[in-house]
């Protein structure tokens, strides 16, 4: 088994249709993309019942797959109605994803609420209550949720880990986002890689240039025998299948596929 290699429209491919996605993957080798809401796919809950079968047509009839979807639905709210909103979101987001054969749906924690008085445990419980509630919903229709590895706090592992740890499922997962708050003291990740390692789901992968231990990701994803997707995340280009194909390149060499 070995990972995949995918796009995020976020940045990149923000302006890109269905099809140039398509062409773009095909020609440049990319297996995959996760599709963000509101991005120029149009792949939106707006979408006729017609629209979504062809959606999922095309995408089927290709050689890219459709990962993902990608949401930026949160947790974290201290007013009610707005906590529901994104559940209720999430929830018509998850059967798009069902409708357009697309596996999972990544949602996010984004910020906590420790200067108004609330204890980040409490917080931390609600978006995990949330996400219990939204990855039942989901199992039935055959869609994973995937939590992003995000927010100026919340994206440290061992948050994530007690944000899994309340929701409590078997239908909620995580998505590794390739954050420098993944390294330790001594620059290692394994620990906080290991918190997650059972429940890793879907990777975002960004500069493979920069500083962040891309050999050692790869080579613990690779021990862990995950078989999905590393998603790259990248500024746009005015020439953006060449830059696609150099990922690739370095992709494989920084050893991807072991």
């Amino acid at each position: 088994m070995a990972a995949k290699l995918g796009l995020v429209t976020y940045q990149l491919a923000r302006d890109w249709d269905v099809e140039t996605i398509i062409a773009n993957c095909t020609e440049a080798g990319f297996d995959g993309v996760e599709c963000r809401t509101t991005h120029a796919h149009g792949i939106e809950v707006s979408l006729s019942p017609a629209a979504r079968q062809a959606v999922r047509a095309r995408f089927a009839d290709s050689p890219v797959a459709l990962a993902g979807l990608g949401s930026a639905f949160e947790y974290d709210a201290l007013d009610p109605a707005e906590l529901r909103a994104h559940i209720d979101g999430t929830l018509a987001y998850v059967q798009l994803a069902a409708d357009v054969g697309c596996p999972g749906v990544k949602v996010r924690p984004n910020k906590t609420h420790t200067d108004e008085g609330v204890p980040i445990e409490r917080t931390l419980a609600q978006i995990g209550a949330s996400l219990r509630e939204c990855g039942a919903f989901a199992r039935n229709l055959g869609v994973e949720i995937r939590l992003e590895v995000h927010g100026r706090v919340t994206c440290e592992p061992a948050h994530i880990r007690t944000i899994l740890d309340h929701a409590d499922s078997d239908n909620v997962f995580a998505c590794w986002n390739s954050n420098m708050q993944d390294l330790d003291a001594s620059g290692s990740i394994d620990a906080n890689y290991k918190l997650l390692e059972r429940d890793i789901r879907l990777v975002h992968i960004t500069e493979l240039w920069s500083d962040y231990p891309w050999p050692r990701l790869f080579e613990l994803l690779n021990q862990s025998g995950y078989d999905g997707f590393t998603l790259a995340e990248i500024p746009q280009s005015s020439d953006a299948v060449r830059l696609m194909k150099y990922y690739r390149a370095l992709w494989l060499s920084q050893g991807a596929l072991g």
